[in-house]
């Protein structure tokens, strides 16, 4: 089964790409971005435009509670799922996102972990609500120093999710990632990755920011407060939710919010870039090259 995967930074135009590969080869665009899935922030993680959803079926957008939470292989079986039907209907799947794990779960699987109970995930939630995330991140680089080195001390998504399958199985996930390899591929898949200098890309980001703030990004933060006021809830470590709410709060003046949202997207960025780098199977187009994508993708097609 063939499949198209369009990966790369925030702000690099992933889903514009993905549009016109779309309208010349009949496709759907499935998400695989880990903030897009949320209901309540279209305009601040930057979800297809109305008009955009007219090109094409979009799928995996905006359909999880604000106050819900998923991690990457509950994510893979709905995209599995979208991949099937996309496939059924005679369009090709296009995937499009800039989070690593989510793609690579879609792929390729990941470890075979069990269910982790619902008192143990709330235990571990509870403690790092009381401890905070740097006492949290130093008891990971206890149990598990290697995947302890691959995230950031704040990731809390990420933190609370390795402590909680040690806590349960006593073993951590570094252990399950060498005992359970996925090595082989669940689709025959082209990785289309869109490369931008830095100056260009903090240009493209700084001005993204301005015209969400126009769009209505202050607005969208405040509905969103008023449906869900748990500043645990994962969605408020999204970047630029967490910025602007601390604004409407009154923790912080509106340009300190949005000076504040640039350099966090700037330090994302700069991961998701040094995540995709390591992978060697990516086709890397420099600044959106839209002639060169539809050649590969066309070769790839024709492919036996």
């Amino acid at each position: 089964m063939k499949i198209v995967c369009i990966v790369g930074a925030t702000g690099t135009g992933k889903n514009q790409l993905a549009l016109e590969i779309a309208k010349y080869f009949k496709g759907e665009i499935i998400n695989f971005d880990s903030r897009q899935v949320y209901a309540g922030f279209p305009i601040i993680t930057a979800q297809p435009l109305e008009e955009e959803k007219k090109i094409c079926n979009h799928h995996l957008y905006g359909f999880l509670d604000l106050k819900s939470k998923i991690n990457a292989g509950e994510f893979a079986e709905l995209a599995h799922n979208k991949i099937l039907e996309v496939k059924n209907r005679g369009k090709l799947p296009i995937l499009v996102g800039g989070t690593g794990l989510y793609l690579k779960a879609i792929l390729f699987g990941l470890a075979n972990i069990p269910k982790i109970p619902v008192n143990i995930r709330k235990k571990i939630i509870d403690e790092y609500n009381t401890y905070g995330p740097l006492n949290m991140y130093k008891r990971l680089e206890k149990i598990d120093p290697d995947y302890a080195k691959k995230i950031h001390p704040k990731d809390k998504q990420r933190i609370t999710r390795a402590l909680e399958v040690y806590e349960a199985t006593k073993k951590n996930l570094t252990w399950y990632h060498k005992n359970y390899p996925t090595d082989t591929p669940k689709y025959d898949y082209l990785k289309l990755g869109i490369w931008m200098e830095k100056d260009i890309l903090e240009e493209r980001l700084r001005k993204r920011i301005d015209k969400m703030i126009e769009m209505g990004g202050i607005e969208e933060v405040k509905r969103a407060w008023e449906m869900c006021s748990d500043t645990s809830a994962p969605v408020w470590t999204s970047i630029g939710c967490k910025e602007l709410l601390d604004y409407v709060r009154g923790k912080l003046s509106l340009n300190d919010a949005i000076d504040k949202w640039f350099y966090n997207t700037k330090k994302y960025a700069k991961r998701q870039v040094t995540w995709f780098k390591k992978e060697q199977d990516i086709y890397w187009l420099k600044n959106c090259l839209k002639d060169d994508a539809l050649k590969q993708v066309e070769s790839f097609l024709n492919e036996d």
